[in-house]
């Protein structure tokens, strides 16, 4: 009776490559990567990319 299927596990991997994604980004942001975890929740990733597109300082490289 149930199991996991391959629509969940395809699921599961969208929200970690964003969540890794965002491990990446939001240091060069100058927002902790910790916070990065959050981004699971695609309500907060919305919030992420918004605050970072209207950031008036341009990202940190390297």
């Amino acid at each position: 009776m149930g199991g996991v299927s391959v629509w969940h596990l395809l699921i599961l991997l969208v929200f970690v490559v964003n969540v890794v994604a965002f491990w990446r980004l939001l240091p060069q942001a100058g927002i902790s990567k910790y916070l990065s975890i959050l981004a699971f929740f695609p309500p907060v990733a919305v919030i992420f990319l918004w605050v970072i597109a209207f950031r008036t300082e341009p990202l940190k490289q390297g």
